[in-house]
């Protein structure tokens, strides 16, 4: 699965972060794993699994219509970051989500599924160029695996290079100075969140 999700990683930034559970009983991770499956698409849910300084996620199809449904191939992302958005973006980052992997068999001892998310422009204003603070070669993936009674989520980041090929010359200072805080390992703080998140008991998702 890790070949679908994770792109080769050519040039900018890479981030691999990890977190596992160890359950008492196949059951009880069996059930923590559909549990994570669930989380991961559905991105409104992340503000709360991240805390309150983090980032809000809105899906939408493959307009700008906010979507209330879990996520599949081919939907996007509408990203608020604390602080101006890219004018590119309607003042929102925006990711597509490319891939969508689904392994999950409970009737086996490992199964696993994951998704990846790409830098994109603003659904329906692909000609105002990616409305993201890295440029379109960045990835985001991430993948949750079951091999028994553990469960453990992951997240890649690849590519990941300041988006300053943009028309306005705010876009590009915004844009380099959000992607520093990434480098800064903000965005890993809320990666690492995320993904303990997704394993954690019953918080309303």
């Amino acid at each position: 699965m890790q070949d679908k999700l994770i792109p080769p990683e050519i040039k900018g930034k890479n981030t691999d972060l990890e977190t596992s559970v160890e359950l008492e009983t196949i059951g009880e991770a069996m059930d923590t794993f559909k549990r994570a499956h669930k989380r991961m698409l559905n991105p409104p849910l992340w503000h709360k699994l991240c805390g309150p300084a983090s980032a809000e996620f809105i899906l939408t199809g493959e307009t700008d219509v906010e979507e209330h449904r879990l996520a599949k191939k081919g939907d996007h992302f509408r990203i608020d970051i604390p602080g101006p958005g890219p004018s590119a973006g309607g003042g929102y980052d925006w990711v597509k989500l490319e891939s969508v992997e689904d392994d999950a068999n409970p009737g086996t001892d490992e199964e696993s599924c994951g998704i990846k998310l790409r830098a994109a422009a603003r659904p329906g204003e692909e000609d105002n160029g990616t409305a993201h603070f890295f440029n379109a070669e960045a990835t985001s993936s991430f993948i949750i695996q079951r091999k028994g009674k553990k469960v453990t989520a992951s997240y890649h980041g690849r590519n990941e290079i300041p988006n300053t090929d943009t028309t306005k010359t705010s876009d590009k200072i915004r844009n380099s100075v959000v992607a520093m805080g990434a480098y800064a390992f903000l965005s890993e703080l809320q990666w690492s969140a995320l993904i303990k998140g997704f394993l954690e008991k019953e918080i309303g998702g």
